[in-house]
């Protein structure tokens, strides 16, 4: 028995901020920006606004488009770097929204990578014959952590939710996952504070070091792509779909480049919504499924690189 996506869903907070609102607040313009990184806007959360509240939404739209309860669910796995609270986990907190009380649910903490680390965990279980309905989702509120006096990282970041349901099929739906990290990258994208650690002095903000994450984020996605085809005996011309983190267009074009894709086969979405770290690729899948490019039985591969560093990939039968 494997386990196959049932029904996808997004959500997007109705604020939006961009790269003109941008230009008002540091030396920056809506040409550099869109240059370097393809963003033209990002959806921000409003006040009181939380990364559950965007989970919800998601989880909610995937649940019609499946046509499914949330008394079906019996495995939640949210992946979020910017939870609402330290405990109780983002997926526990969701569980209580949703009111499928009793069932296993936990949050996963991968950077930009959480959305791919949450689903390889939940397609195990459906394998193992633990879960009969997952619910996986992406969440993020990064404008709580963007440091807008920093122009190297406040271009980047929005808020967003996705959300997919798993169910186990006969027929092969998820193809295989492959996780990686490595924390000796630590210091060139991080968060620079925290509840052990301590928090740091003028708050808790996105460091990075944007060219050098570049290099090593393109090479290592670039080996994730290619464990994902070689695992499975599938040559890249049989790709339908590239589904990628939307990290920022030049990333996602180098990767392109090297599965010798044309960019109308990619999805892309960091235009409107930036950079959504663990929501961004099931964002793009939604949009993708339901604007109609995605149609069932097309071969998809989903990507995502994190701060830490975290990477993986997800070969899927859709």
């Amino acid at each position: 028995m494997r386990s196959r996506i049932v029904g996808t869903g997004s959500y997007l907070p109705a604020g939006v901020l961009t790269n003109f609102d941008l230009e008002k607040r540091m030396d920056t313009t809506d040409a550099w920006i869109r240059e370097r990184t393809g963003i033209e806007r990002r959806h921000i959360v409003a006040p009181g606004e939380t990364t559950v509240d965007m989970a919800e939404h998601a989880s909610r739209a995937a649940l019609a488009a499946a046509g499914r309860s949330a008394a079906d669910i019996d495995l939640i796995i949210v992946g979020t770097c910017t939870p609402d609270l330290v405990f109780p986990n983002a997926g526990v907190m969701l569980q209580g929204r949703l009111g499928n009380l009793g069932c296993p649910a936990l949050g996963v903490e991968a950077a930009c990578s959480g959305f791919i680390y949450a689903l390889s965990l939940a397609d195990k279980f459906i394998r193992a014959g633990e879960a009969k309905l997952a619910l996986v989702v992406g969440a993020e509120s990064l404008s709580k952590i963007t440091n807008y006096n920093d122009r190297g990282t406040a271009i980047l970041f929005g808020d967003g939710a996705g959300a997919v349901l798993l169910a186990p099929n006969a027929e092969p739906g998820i193809l295989s996952t492959h996780l990686h990290a490595d924390g000796s990258y630590l210091p060139l994208l991080r968060c620079t504070g925290g509840v052990s650690a301590g928090h740091a002095p003028d708050g808790d903000f996105i460091s990075m070091a944007g060219s050098e994450v570049f290099k090593v984020a393109v090479n290592m996605l670039a080996r994730a792509v290619d464990e994902a085809l070689e695992t499975n005996g599938v040559k890249r011309s049989e790709l339908d779909w590239l589904v990628p983190h939307q990290a920022n267009i030049r990333i996602i074009q180098a990767t392109a480049r090297k599965l010798e894709m044309p960019m109308d086969r990619v999805i892309v979405t960091v235009a409107d919504h930036g950079n959504t770290s663990s929501a961004s690729v099931p964002l793009a899948l939604d949009i993708g499924v339901r604007d109609g490019r995605i149609k069932r039985g097309q071969l998809l591969l989903l990507e995502a690189f994190g701060g830490g560093f975290t990477w993986g990939s997800a070969l899927i039968r859709y």
